[in-house]
């Protein structure tokens, strides 16, 4: 492909006449952007292709505002003529949408100025045929391991992806980031005593991604170790999250600090601001600067300059993630979480977010455990969001006397989030692995429904 700096530029450039052809228009401001991406991936099952798919696309956005009317438009049509009538269209509906007190740009001063290389894009685009090859060795490696009976199969993919922003303001700011990713899924045992397991691994850079015989026989080797799972009598005892499940605990967090659901009411940490949530030492930070980060940005989806910011500190909860207009309803300023849709104004949302690690090695961390469960896999969303009430399906294995003994399945665990992180415990294991990440993680004092 072209050079995306060469690619962003042109992007840019056509943001900037866009804008100007807005304010032109009528309209008092105004914000665009623009989006492409490109994937190919490459699905094998058995040895043989059975998905294989390639995309491209071309996005652009634009809001305008009308003193307190806002309206957003987008179009994949790129012709000079189509431009035109978008932004006719965006300055008309503007002057007839109802009024929002909240809406509109951020102040010029909040507005990044110091572009940062986050080094999100290595340049490197396999092909099909080398996407293959790569997903049939990590498939072969899983069928490979003693005890595997069938594949769900294995996959390889890489993307590419370019995001330009600009405003009134005078911002105008590209990003454009790249991935390469290798996962596979197997079946051990037959009949009805099959148990199935997967393993994934992503990377910005190709040179980061392990070797996919290690996926495919990480893989081979879960599934095999779930056979003959037990149920469990039901009982209070402690829980180990594996690092794969203990993300969606994070991920319960960024939910309730997200300053749309505090505006609305609508978070069970909605009057917690600047209180001890967790126990004192844990610490949970936002990093949208870590260099070849998933989620690496430095600027918002409105201008705003973006920085690392902890959203728990030693147990407290310092701050929300807003973006300009959640900021305008709660009194506060935008914290540079905006996050936006092509046709719809800015939201807020986590960066890359994650737990910091613990003292404690995972065997440390279970030694203790005269009787629980270490969890790898959860089923179900029950989690409610206001009340903070937490109900999921699990499996995964039992802990007895602080050692992983044989599989456990067919079980639910229960809480309620705002005791959850009071009693949470992290591991020293963690690994940037996503976009939310967390080490092995301990929460004594939950339930367990078993038989």
């Amino acid at each position: 492909m072209s050079d995306p700096r060469q690619r962003a530029s042109e992007a840019q450039t056509l943001l900037a006449d866009l804008i100007a052809a807005a304010r032109k228009a009528g309209a008092e401001s105004a914000d665009a952007i623009y989006h492409e991406s490109r994937s190919l991936s490459a699905g094998v099952r058995l040895g043989q292709p059975e998905d294989v798919e390639s995309s491209e696309s071309r996005d652009l956005g634009l809001r305008v505002l009308v003193g307190r009317r806002q309206a957003c438009v987008s179009t994949t049509d790129f012709t000079p003529a189509a431009q035109r009538d978008l932004v006719e269209r965006a300055v008309s509906m503007a002057r007839a949408a109802p009024e929002d007190a909240y809406c509109g740009l951020p102040d010029a001063d909040q507005m990044a100025t110091q572009p940062v290389d986050l080094d999100l894009f290595d340049g490197v685009e396999l092909e099909m045929p080398q996407l293959l090859e790569r997903a049939k060795a990590a498939e072969a490696a899983a069928l490979a391991v003693p005890g595997i009976t069938n594949s769900e199969g294995g996959s390889a993919g890489r993307s590419f992806g370019l995001s330009v922003y600009a405003n009134t303001l005078g911002f105008n700011g590209a990003g454009w980031s790249g991935s390469h990713s290798i996962s596979a899924a197997a079946i051990a045992g037959k009949d009805t005593g099959m148990e199935r397991d997967w393993d994934y691994e992503a990377k910005t850079h190709f040179d980061e991604l392990p070797d996919p015989a290690q996926i495919g026989r990480k893989a081979g080797e879960r599934a095999v170790k779930r056979l003959n799972p037990r149920k469990l009598d039901s009982g209070a005892m402690p829980i180990v999250f594996d690092p794969r499940v203990a993300t969606s605990l994070v991920g319960h967090l960024a939910s309730a600090v997200n300053g749309a659901a505090v505006a609305r009411g609508t978070s069970f940490l909605k009057d917690k601001l600047g209180q001890v949530v967790f126990a004192p030492g844990i610490r949970i930070v936002d990093d949208p600067l870590r260099r070849r980060g998933f989620r690496s940005r430095w600027f918002d989806m409105e201008g705003v300059a973006r920085q690392t910011r902890d959203i728990i500190e030693d147990g407290r909860l310092t701050t929300w993630f807003l973006d300009c207009a959640t900021a305008r309803q709660l009194k506060m300023t935008s914290t540079g979480h905006a996050s936006r849709g092509m046709s719809s104004p800015p939201s807020p949302s986590p960066t890359n977010i994650y737990l910091t690690p613990g003292k404690q090695s995972p065997a440390e961390l279970m030694a203790d455990i005269k009787e629980g469960v270490y969890v790898t896999e959860l089923i179900g969303m029950g989690v409610n969001g206001i009340t903070g009430d937490y109900s999921r399906g699990a499996a995964g294995f039992l802990i007895r006397d602080g050692k992983l003994a044989e599989p456990v399945s067919e079980i639910t665990i229960a809480g309620n989030l705002k005791e959850m992180f009071m009693h949470l415990t992290p591991a020293s294991d963690l690994e940037f692995r996503f976009g939310t990440d967390a080490p092995t993680i301990r929460v004594d004092g939950m339930t367990v429904a078993g038989r």
